[in-house]
């Protein structure tokens, strides 16, 4: 049975905070939906705030710490992630943007990312169209096409599959993850043999 990693990125300040429990719903629901379809999911989640320090001093000496860079290889070698950043001044939060400076340009290339955000009210949700889909469009990364805002008042919200409370939304986005998941070429190991270019080339003259 192929196993699937989905890494959720956490960039909540507090503990518990709202970022952290809707990272975790995000992945619940596309965990569930991969489970359905008969995947091994290993879910991880990367809670900036722990890196917070780490993240600084990368930008100050140009080199990660070893967090930082376990932290990053983590999402690089997802096969989905789940991005969460509480709104500040209406955009994303500036720990979350530097923490996805310090990924490769290329890193995130065709890799389906779920983008969501939290705030105090639902006027903020446009930082999802308007900050984060452009972000993750520059680094070339998949962003699924549901994405996820939940302000204060949501949480206490009911909802289903027929109506837009956040449960439908965020069990939407989750489908729509694992759907883009699942429908990806499965990701070389270090087990697989590399045909070094000249090799192919050889046997390329030889049919």
């Amino acid at each position: 049975m192929q196993t699937l990693k989905l890494v959720a990125v956490s960039a909540g300040l507090s503990a518990p905070s709202s970022t952290r429990l809707l990272a975790d719903r995000l992945a619940k629901a596309a965990e569930e939906r991969l489970t359905e379809q008969e995947y091994a999911v290993e879910v991880q989640v990367v809670e900036l705030r722990d890196l917070a320090v780490d993240i600084a001093k990368n930008f100050v000496t140009g080199f990660p710490s070893g967090e930082l860079e376990a932290a990053i290889d983590t999402v690089t070698g997802a096969d989905g992630v789940i991005a969460v950043t509480p709104v500040f001044t209406a955009s994303y939060s500036g720990l979350f943007k530097s923490f996805f400076d310090l990924i490769a340009p290329d890193a995130l290339t065709g890799k389906p990312v779920l983008i969501a955000a939290t705030g105090g009210t639902a006027r903020h949700s446009l930082v999802l169209d308007h900050a984060l889909r452009p972000l993750f469009a520059y680094l070339r990364a998949l962003v699924v096409p549901t994405a996820v805002y939940a302000a204060s008042e949501d949480w206490g919200s009911g909802g289903d599959d027929y109506t837009d409370g956040l449960p439908s939304r965020i069990n939407r986005a989750g489908r729509e993850l694992a759907e883009f998941v699942a429908a990806r070429p499965a990701r070389e190991t270090e087990d697989d043999e590399v045909v070094p270019f000249e090799q192919q080339l050889a046997d390329l003259r030889l049919d």
